[in-house]
């Protein structure tokens, strides 16, 4: 039988295990462009779960299980990460209400772990991480075992022999000669569990002990408060649902709306998410209670921190602390991912309200997106990714955030620049989030970076450090020349789509003056399309080039 205190010590040591062997799985990666790679992903991913398990004394499988899922939703990285956050989603659901499980309890709970991974993603691809879950699960199921341990060894034994035959799943794989990286990273989470649960030995990790993170949310709502503060109190915790809870969160926010103000009481399946400002914390606490047991309990008196407040804020700015949550008051608002300081001023401008720091190389986690959403004044928030691996994570704050949220799944900058320039303040928000989508994909991205990796691409080998072009996310050529290759790839885009604006974001790397030669050399090509240069700033790649 497997316990909550085996259990917590096998998702540790799972953790450990990833992050120890982080480099190797981004090393998988068959795309020699620099990304949020996914070892590094997965690893950012599942220790987020790892804190908060440290932190908190949880005795059953069902509640270490629900407060690992919870914490590894909220901490997902990029797809891989998203996705492992839904597999262990999954699994606290079949293992919920149990104190320990047995064999047939940890197979249900695996492949419910399998369903719920599948249904979040729209279409599944086998010969990725999806497959060696699902030939665990199956695997687990098989064994028809009570013995815990055994089952979860028939698993991993799977998970190993499922990660053999990616290759033959996914050409791109073979060709490179590797295994899906999603898949090992996942492997090497559950060889540190079986290390953990069967040979009673939890994987140190070779990494030293993250700093903790600043609290944001208590000192800037001080920092904000005048002197003549009305409610004294800023009270935060999370609630563990509790079957059979005299009160619900309905209930919980009307009465806490009566005693305060500032009330935030977001809930899902497991967790009920609250803050509150009030002058009676302790009636506060007692009103939780009747919903569940609390955890991450945080109260701040804000008359005492007052005095210190701006110092404290500007402290916590300059940390790069999470932004302070703000009420709801406009119709609209817009959260963008980007990267590059002329990006963030150009997406200010246009009437973006947040930016979270982030993009191809730093995928943000849902948490980051999530504090932005909440930091935004708007009833309803557009949420803007502006990039493939970052769509997953931004999804998961429609149902986080105590207001509404949609995502526009911009892949690129350009394409949230657009999007946002076709937003308009008298449409609905279903209006609105077609015209934005289809405005998006209208724009075609010419993109010039570097080969990360030593990789081969279109029947081309590529060197570590060559200068690649891409065409809306896919590598079309290698030259040894910036310019030249972003002139190419920019001239392809404008004959295959008839193209009449191009705009020409640079970036680190590059300068105004080669920004403005490849400029000319697209006006000298086509006389009649409208050339514009603006410094994006960004990181990773010379130029950024949208096409319309």
């Amino acid at each position: 039988m497997i316990n909550g205190e085996l259990f917590k010590n096998a998702l540790i040591s799972g953790a450990n295990n990833i992050t120890n062997h982080k480099k190797d799985v981004d090393a998988l990666n068959v795309f020699p462009v620099p990304d949020g790679d996914t070892g590094t992903n997965m690893s950012m991913t599942v220790t987020a779960s790892v804190r908060e398990l440290r932190v908190n004394d949880d005795r059953s499988i069902s509640e270490v299980s629900s407060r690992a899922a919870a914490a590894l939703l909220r901490g997902a990285r990029g797809n891989s990460g998203v996705i492992l956050s839904l597999i262990f989603r999954g699994i606290s659901n079949g293992l919920k209400d149990l104190d320990e499980a047995d064999g047939k309890a940890l197979a249900k709970a695996l492949k419910m772990g399998t369903e719920s991974a599948y249904k979040a993603v729209m279409k599944p691809t086998e010969g990725t991480i999806l497959t060696v879950i699902r030939e665990a699960s199956e695997a687990a199921e098989s064994a028809k075992e009570t013995d815990a341990e055994k089952v979860l060894v028939s698993a991993y034994e799977a998970a190993c022999e499922a990660l053999k035959k990616t290759p033959d799943m996914l050409p791109v794989l073979k060709q490179a000669g590797v295994v899906d990286a999603g898949g090992q990273g996942l492997v090497y989470i559950l060889e540190g569990m079986v290390s953990a649960i069967v040979k009673g030995e939890i994987i140190p990790s070779n990494e030293a002990e993250p700093a903790k993170e600043r609290s944001a949310g208590s000192q800037n709502a001080v920092a904000n408060a005048s002197g003549d503060i009305k409610f004294g109190y800023c009270s935060e915790f999370l609630i563990n649902r509790e079957k059979g809870a005299k009160s619900n969160a309905k209930t919980l926010k009307a009465y806490l709306e009566s005693i305060g103000d500032c009330v935030v009481v977001v809930e899902d399946e497991d967790i009920i998410k609250v803050h509150v400002h009030s002058n009676e914390p302790g009636n506060v606490i007692q009103a939780a209670l009747k919903c569940g047991a609390l955890t991450n309990i945080k109260i701040d008196n804000m008359r005492f921190q007052h005095q210190n407040a701006e110092l404290g804020t500007r402290e916590n700015r300059e940390d790069g602390g999470l932004p302070e949550r703000t009420e709801p008051e406009n119709e609209y608002g817009f959260v963008a991912v980007a990267a590059g300081e002329g990006f963030v001023e150009l997406f200010k401008e246009i009437g973006v309200d947040n930016i979270v720091t982030g993009g191809q190389t730093m995928n943000p986690s849902t948490d980051d997106i999530l504090h932005a959403v909440e930091a935004t004044p708007a009833k309803h928030v557009f949420v803007l990714p502006n990039n493939k691996n970052i769509i997953m994570a931004a999804e998961q704050c429609v149902n986080l955030a105590d207001r509404q949220v949609s995502v526009v799944p911009t892949k690129t900058l350009t394409q949230g620049i657009t999007a946002v320039l076709n937003f308009s303040e008298t449409d609905s928000v279903e209006k609105n989030l077609m015209s934005m989508k289809k405005a998006a994909e209208s724009v075609h991205t010419a993109q010039v970076t570097f080969a990360a990796r030593d990789s081969e691409s279109f029947g081309q080998k590529i060197l570590k450090g060559q200068t690649l072009g891409m065409e809306d996310g896919n590598i079309t050529l290698v030259d040894d020349d910036v310019v030249t290759a972003a002139y190419r790839v920019t001239r392809r885009l404008v004959k295959k789509f008839d193209g009449s604006l191009v705009t020409i974001y640079y970036g680190e790397g590059t300068s105004e003056i080669m920004a403005n030669l490849l400029s000319e050399k697209l006006s000298q090509r086509f006389p009649n399309i409208e050339v514009n240069v603006i410094c994006g700033g960004q990181p990773v790649y010379y130029f950024i080039v949208s096409v319309e």
